[in-house]
């Protein structure tokens, strides 16, 4: 049993990493890769797809600031992902974003989509533990009900204490990840800011 139990952990965390390594990457594989949590259109247009290939290097790459993009010309679309040093102080959490900028001819020029996404054990692994302790503690008030909570004071008192220790938990989840998702948001968009800068430059 235990062993089966360490076989599961260490299949999850294989899981993990596995697709972590794959959000992170700069391959077209990767650049659509993720949960959608949001979307931003441009209003301002970028140059005609042929200018900003110029921008980048052989390889598609340009180095940002703050970030680092990658072109696919022939899928018409800009992966960006805010950089992360080695060594680097910026306090990382568990949901980064990463931009899939969509590039639409509109003319003689282009418009651009940014598609916001997150590693999907990311959003599955949140939705599970906010499943879990939502679910939990409906269950707890429910059957506290069924079998007569409501009988005496104390089980009362001990009833809302654990329905309200469940709340706060749910309460304390929901702001982490608020507090987390605006912290990366901020950082991708400061890389967007970036790339804007360096393709519509002189």
């Amino acid at each position: 049993m235990v062993l089966a139990g360490l076989f599961a952990g260490l299949l999850i965390l294989a899981l993990v990493l596995g697709d972590w390594f794959h959000f992170t990457s700069l391959t077209v594989a990767s650049s659509r890769y993720g949960c959608r949590v949001g979307l931003v259109q441009d209003p301002s247009p970028f140059p005609p797809l042929a200018a900003l290939r110029e921008r980048f290097d052989r390889g598609g790459v340009l180095q940002l600031p703050n970030g680092v993009a990658r072109l696919f010309a022939e899928e018409r679309r800009i992966l960006l992902r805010p950089q992360y040093g080695l060594l680097s102080r910026r306090f990382r959490t568990a949901w980064p974003i990463k931009g899939s900028v969509e590039l639409e001819p509109d003319g003689e020029a282009v418009r651009a989509t940014c598609v916001k996404r997150v590693p999907w054990s990311s959003a599955v692994l949140t939705l599970i533990w906010f499943l879990l302790v939502g679910v939990g503690t409906l269950a707890f008030a429910v059957a506290f009900l069924i079998e007569g909570g409501l009988a005496s004071l104390g089980s009362l008192l001990m009833g809302l204490g654990i329905v309200g220790l469940g709340l706060l938990v749910l309460a304390f989840g929901l702001v982490t990840v608020l507090v987390a998702y605006r912290l990366e948001d901020q950082r991708l968009t400061l890389a967007y800011q970036d790339l804007r800068g360096a393709l519509l430059q002189n």
